[in-house]
């Protein structure tokens, strides 16, 4: 009987994440990701570099013993790198087990954005960072690019070994 209750919790936490995205600024645009892939926000840490990374991989750091790879995502999205100020922020998500920080210019909130608000990405020709956007959400009068999160850190392609 525990077990059941103990899956309904389960059940009910999950649908309180469903349409929810934290939301981020880089480069002036906003950006979501899903909530549920979010374990923590952080601000910038100490990043040991690695040799022979994609140029977007900025080095890993320490967090409570785990070494976690963090990405500059203006870098991945091809966009000027800048320098960090106290606004930027690390966004540590985790994706089929694999914990991954992502540098951002700052986070903003976390939204509601039903899937009814969703849009496809326009179909535009392809550029360099639209295979990682996953929808186009309507909130009020503004779009907040919604992120394919695996695409984000597992994509390879294009030559970006720089």
């Amino acid at each position: 009987m525990d077990t059941d209750l103990l899956e309904e919790e389960y059940e009910e936490d999950e649908d309180t994440q469903e349409d929810k995205f934290l939301t981020f600024v880089l480069n002036g645009e906003e950006y979501g990701i899903e909530i549920r892939h979010v374990t923590e926000i952080i601000g910038i840490q100490n990043i040991t570099e690695v040799p022979d990374m994609p140029h977007y991989i900025k080095g890993v750091i320490n967090l409570r013993g785990k070494v976690i790879p963090v990405m500059d995502v203006r870098l991945r999205f091809g966009v000027k790198e800048r320098e960090y100020d106290d606004r930027t922020c690390i966004i540590v998500i985790n994706i089929e087990e694999q914990s991954v920080g992502m540098i951002v210019d700052r986070v903003s909130e976390v939204l509601d954005i039903p899937k009814s608000d969703v849009e496809p990405p326009p179909k535009v020709k392809k550029g360099e960072s639209s295979r990682f956007i996953k929808g186009m959400g309507k909130v009020d009068e503004r779009v907040k690019i919604l992120l394919n999160e695996y695409q984000l850190l597992f994509d390879f392609n294009k030559g970006e070994e720089q």
